[in-house]
């Protein structure tokens, strides 16, 4: 697909590397449609590895796409220079009068704190308020999807015993769900996290059905029955290096980790990772570009607002 991005973004040079279609704006403005507008909160330390990996996986259909990156005032970041941050990206104050078709909230690695204790927790509210009328389907990702569901519906996080890490199995539940079209009946995908949403936490919330779920992984994706709100606990997102990355991080922190699961070939970190989730990653995110967007949000954007009753957010 062809994704309109600043032509100076350092991940182009990746994507077209990787002969990933993607255009700048000046290409883009010669073409007469109406593309999609997607937004990207993007929550992770080393952000620009995580611009790639999403706008890799956005890259699998026909659309164009308009990317917006935002980040957080209320947060200084430790391991993003300004320079990009106000190069390439967004402040609320930037985007609280525009509309879009989706929006994606990275996880934080900020799990093992109370949400509140936050520093940006009262900013990320104000968008989590803002895109009932502003946008049309919200994908959240890891911590991301654990704060929203702490904030919409007042489900917690649990603090498991041990952090849970590597490339874990997980059974479709919801083989007609459209999230799940194209799947088999069960996909690996990366996991990395403290804390996990319990499954009996969510059994009332009559809107949010369980999509997928695995013995050690528990929960892993969730949806509204409209489509306006997906959770995915897993990293599908994440490089064939990501989790290995973490591993070195957290060992020559002291942290004393343990070895990702079902990671390293015969657990030895000298040994090259086989990718195996790559497919389940680009048919999931394609999916919910295509049925959770696409065939759904409003030609005129600006109809969000003055229709966000009908959706059941009033």
């Amino acid at each position: 697909m062809p994704i309109k991005l600043d032509k100076e973004l350092p991940a182009l040079d990746i994507l077209r590397s990787e002969n990933v279609f993607i255009m700048d704006n000046s290409r883009a403005r010669h073409q007469d449609i109406r593309p999609m507008e997607v937004l990207i909160l993007n929550l992770m330390p080393t952000k620009e590895a995580t611009e790639t990996q999403l706008l890799r996986l956005l890259a699998n259909t026909p659309l164009q796409i308009n990317v917006d990156f935002l980040y957080m005032e209320s947060h200084k970041s430790k391991n993003t220079t300004a320079q990009h941050l106000e190069t390439f990206y967004k402040t609320f104050s930037d985007i609280k009068n525009k509309y879009y078709d989706g929006l994606i909230i990275t996880g934080a690695p900020v799990e093992t704190l109370d949400f509140e204790e936050v520093d940006y927790w009262e900013e990320l509210c104000q968008i989590f308020d803002w895109s009932k009328s502003h946008v049309y389907s919200t994908l959240h990702l890891c911590w991301g999807a654990q704060a929203a569901l702490y904030y919409k519906y007042g489900v917690n996080k649990v603090r498991m015993a041990h952090k849970l890490s590597g490339i874990f199995s997980q059974d479709v539940r919801e083989s007609l769900n459209p999230l799940m079209h194209g799947f088999d009946d069960a996909f690996d995908s990366p996991h990395s996290r403290h804390t996990e949403v319990l499954a009996s936490d969510i059994a009332n919330l009559d809107n949010i059905e369980v999509v997928a779920a695995g013995e050690e992984v528990g929960l892993s994706i969730l949806a509204s029955k409209d489509l306006r709100e997906v959770y995915s606990f897993g990293h599908l997102e994440y490089d064939r290096d990501t989790l290995s990355k973490e591993y070195l991080r957290d060992f020559e922190a002291d942290k004393h980790p343990g070895l990702p699961v079902n990671y390293f070939p015969d657990d030895d970190p000298r040994k090259p990772v086989k990718m195996r989730w790559n497919l389940a990653a680009t048919t999931f995110f394609s999916n919910w570009l295509n049925y959770a967007v696409y065939q759904e949000t409003p030609y005129q954007l600006e109809e969000l607002e003055t229709d966000f009753s009908y959706y059941g957010y009033l």
